[in-house]
């Protein structure tokens, strides 16, 4: 028995070395710069892990800052089970940096952040009157199963702002104002029941009819902008549920377009103490002479606008949030796009948006912001005016993203 005990007790420790010696690591340093005279909030940090050559398959990560570990999260954009980027969010001054410790791990981790942002998308399961999670959805494009899903496309929220992405050829971006900074969409579902609009919840705070809303990147006529169709399919996944940013994204195949057939997807990231919306869009081949266009929203046609006629475009106006102008007051809100001057081909005005025109001729890829704030906010804009000196400044912030470099980076021995 004695013998039998000593056996088992070696080969159990033989296993847990085994275990021990196979777990790898590496460790790097991190420094991130702010290059803006204006200090930063809740800046994204972003590493491409692919430019680290980690040498085994990263599956969790710890960031420090001295000996305070910062909330992070790992991302598996291409969905190939291989972690892409490393993300987080800090704090800056005026020019100033910080300097962090990286240990990445071929062994998962249980370990958990205070979660910052949300995402979500259901579907209708009929048989028991509920809604499903799902994660990805992918239709032909001649099917409509926009009232199938809740709340009728992705979700993405940060404590002060939400969004949902519509599924069908929309693809417009609805908003959700908030009265108080904090996550709420999970429990209201973009539909607060009245108990929870008492309470002080947040709600829709635009009918977006067939403009752009805040953003949407749309086809161009020539005269108007027009919806992503015919499609072959469309699929609305979530691809990250947090808990420093969420991103979700819409993919379109045999998009019938200015006589050429399209494959298109577009990302939309959002991080942590952040309203603007991050908008990226990725072609499988070069782009010609396409040209598409995106903006903001001429709200019921009063608008007041601004532009400073270099990709930057601003509404505000006053209209009611849904059809039901009985129980719900109008809403007003602002709108802001900011695109890239490089992208911008020429400003235009259709009946529904203020607009500028886009094309990248050679490249598969082009990208811009987009952003709201809802007269709801105790923490937001209350004029016009207030709202297009914010977003020039936005813009100007835009232009200064933190920069990362790699200081130190090791295998741990």
């Amino acid at each position: 028995m004695k013998k039998n005990l000593f056996i088992f007790t070696f080969l159990l420790g033989v296993f847990s070395l085994s275990a021990q010696a196979q777990k790898q690591e590496k460790t790097i340093t991190v420094e991130v710069q702010n290059n803006w005279n204006q200090a930063k909030a809740d800046a994204p940090v972003v590493i491409n892990l692919h430019e680290l050559h980690a040498g085994f398959k990263v599956k969790s990560a710890v960031v420090m800052e001295g000996t305070k570990e910062i909330p992070s999260q790992l991302d598996d954009l291409n969905r190939d089970r291989k972690m892409d980027e490393l993300a987080f969010v800090t704090d800056l001054p005026a020019h100033g940096r910080k300097t962090f410790q990286v240990t990445l791990s071929s062994e998962k981790s249980a370990k958990t952040y205070p979660e910052r942002v949300y995402a979500d998308m259901f579907i209708v399961d009929n048989r028991k009157g509920k809604h499903q999670r799902v994660q990805a959805i992918t239709v032909p494009g001649t099917s409509n199963i926009y009232s199938m899903v809740r709340p009728h496309g992705p979700v993405l929220e940060s404590e002060l702002v939400g969004y949902r992405l519509y599924f069908n050829e929309k693809q417009t971006p609805d908003i959700y104002g908030k009265f108080n900074k904090g996550l709420e969409i999970k429990e209201s579902q973009f539909y607060p029941t009245d108990e929870q609009l008492a309470k002080g919840f947040g709600d829709d705070v635009l009918r977006v009819f067939d403009s752009c809303g805040p953003g949407a990147l749309k086809g161009w006529d020539g005269q108007k902008a027009t919806h992503i169709t015919p499609v072959d399919t469309r699929t609305e996944r979530i691809i990250s549920y947090g808990p420093v940013r969420v991103i979700a994204e819409i993919e379109v195949t045999g998009w019938k377009y200015q006589d050429q057939e399209l494959d298109m997807m577009t990302r939309y990231t959002l991080y942590a103490g952040h309203r603007d919306l991050h908008i990226e869009t990725f072609f499988d081949e070069p782009l010609n002479k396409e040209v598409f266009c995106t903006g903001v929203q001429d709200i019921v046609g009063t608008s007041k606008s601004f532009s400073d006629h270099k990709g930057l475009v601003g509404s505000w106006g006053t209209d009611w949030p849904v059809n039901d102008t009985v129980k719900y007051a109008k809403e007003t809100v602002g709108l802001g796009t900011c695109i890239p001057q490089r992208y911008v081909k020429s400003e235009e005005k259709d009946k529904a948006n203020f607009l500028y025109t886009i094309t990248a001729p050679g490249n598969k890829y082009f990208q811009y912001h987009t952003t709201f704030t809802s007269m709801k906010e105790t923490f937001g804009y209350k004029t016009p005016e207030a709202w297009f000196a914010h977003l020039r400044e936005w813009k100007e912030e835009l232009a200064h993203p933190v920069t990362v470099k790699i200081k130190d980076n090791r295998t741990n021995k």
